[in-house]
């Protein structure tokens, strides 16, 4: 594996690998990596010629100044981990080098109503934020293809609606959430809980697990109550528990029966806010 910092020189050996006729995966993170990354390094590993990984925790995406600071930096243990899986380059840049004129929002990004609910509510220009390095990312990188984790299901759809804008021929690979024994959906946000705070973070995956085995066509506010004061009675401080359509977001009063729906949980475990979801009807 190569690591780069600078973009002229990995645009210079990617132009490389382009006249090669290589195809290129690209799975971008922000580094504290875990199994659930190095799945993504897998299917892009199986699916391209070369695998590129970016790590770079990006200020302008971070609401909470705080939580930028504790956000977990493990960049030895990143590139060990890298390395075995077989990725090829790493792309390890400085805030400096993705954002030369400082951090500004210069571009609005229009990915419609899907960033002013859930995440976009409670964690407002977070979602411009992520638009705005993932697009830079993209010019930099030039992939065919890149590959995400659905545990970040609507900042999927996000990054889906602004790359079908700006980079129409981009193929965006969405792969399965990766979870521990426990069921608590893989996150390097998990690398700042104790192992009792792990245990008692996989009552999110029950919860999700609670709304897809109770879910019956009608309305669906007392099925979100329950779920709602189970959380709460365990000890989390939820931002949001919802059940959307599938397919675009929109958020579900009620069900048919019919619908493709998931289901959305966002809550704080003392200062950690943890994010999962579950498909519920296929």
């Amino acid at each position: 594996m190569i690591i780069y910092k600078r973009i002229a020189d990995i645009q210079k050996r990617l132009m490389d690998v382009g006249a090669q006729g290589l195809s290129t995966g690209f799975v971008p993170t922000m580094g504290a990596l875990h199994s659930g990354h190095i799945s993504l390094i897998a299917k892009a590993k199986k699916d391209t010629d070369i695998v590129v990984c970016s790590i770079f925790v990006n200020p302008i995406q971070f609401n909470d100044p705080e939580d930028f600071e504790k956000y977990p930096v493990t960049v030895d243990a990143d590139i060990y981990l890298l390395e075995k899986a077989g990725c090829t380059i790493l792309f390890l840049p400085a805030v400096e080098e993705i954002y030369p004129e400082g951090l500004k929002k210069n571009v609005q990004f229009k990915v419609g109503f899907i960033e002013t609910i859930l995440d976009g509510k409670y964690r407002p220009g977070h979602f411009q934020g992520v638009c705005q390095v993932v697009h830079r990312l993209l010019e930099i990188i030039t992939p065919r293809k890149i590959y995400l984790g659905q545990k970040d299901f609507q900042q999927c759809m996000v990054i889906k609606k602004m790359a079908a804008i700006y980079f129409p021929l981009l193929e965006i690979i969405i792969c399965p959430t990766v979870r521990e024994i426990s069921g608590l959906a893989m996150s390097s946000r998990n690398k700042r809980l104790t192992a009792t705070q792990k245990q008692q973070a996989s009552e999110i995956f029950k919860t999700l697990l609670f709304i897809k085995k109770n879910i019956r066509p009608g309305f669906l506010n007392n099925l979100l109550q329950t779920a709602l004061q189970n959380l709460q009675a365990k000890g989390f401080r939820v931002d949001y528990i919802a059940i959307a359509n599938a397919h675009n977001l929109q958020l579900l009063d009620t069900w048919d029966g019919k619908e493709k729906t998931v289901a959305l949980i966002a809550a704080f475990l003392d200062e950690v806010r943890l994010i999962d979801n579950m498909m519920i009807s296929e």
